[in-house]
């Protein structure tokens, strides 16, 4: 009885390790879409609304979800008195405190850490340019995150349940 308790609880657990390997797979395309929606935003703050950059970083924050809500609502207070941090210190301190939190990858960081060393210092045209850049490149990692979600969603469910099932069946 101990041993069929013992081998539910392992097959069990490795269905569960596979599961939230899965949601993984599923958070990414959902964060860089969020993601991208921020800098959309962040845009025409910044060439339309005329916007000072921790103000507009706080707005943005405050209508983003979770995780990046954080990120962004972190950002604007290290840039705002009185630590009146550059925004590329701003956000490499945000990024260090918040990015566990997403599902995103070290490419979708550095470009928010590149577009982070342009915002600021240069003329709303320019940094308008800078940001779609940087919406171009999260629009290619989204597409790259879709696919990755297609192979390996699924894959990761069954194989938690199979590796949970192989160490039962090495263990008994």
């Amino acid at each position: 009885m101990l041993k069929l308790f013992g081998a539910v609880i392992v097959i069990l657990a490795g269905t569960l390790a596979g599961f939230s390997r899965a949601a993984q797979y599923a958070d990414r395309p959902r964060h860089i879409r969020g993601l991208i929606a921020a800098l959309q935003r962040l845009e025409t703050e910044i060439k339309y609304g005329y916007t000072p950059l921790p103000e507009a970083l706080r707005r943005i924050g405050e209508q983003s979800k979770e995780p990046l809500k954080a990120l962004f609502l972190e950002a604007a207070r290290e840039m705002s008195p009185p630590l009146d941090r550059t925004p590329e210190a701003a956000f490499a301190k945000a990024m260090d405190d918040h990015w566990r939190a997403a599902s995103l990858k070290a490419a979708e960081r550095e470009i928010l850490r590149q577009l982070s060393c342009t915002l600021g210092t240069s003329d709303r045209m320019d940094q308008g340019q800078h940001i779609g850049l940087a919406l171009q490149q999260l629009k290619q990692e989204e597409a790259v995150a879709r696919e990755d979600q297609g192979k390996y969603e699924k894959m990761s469910k069954s194989l938690g349940l199979l590796l949970g099932a192989l160490i039962v069946i090495l263990i008994f």
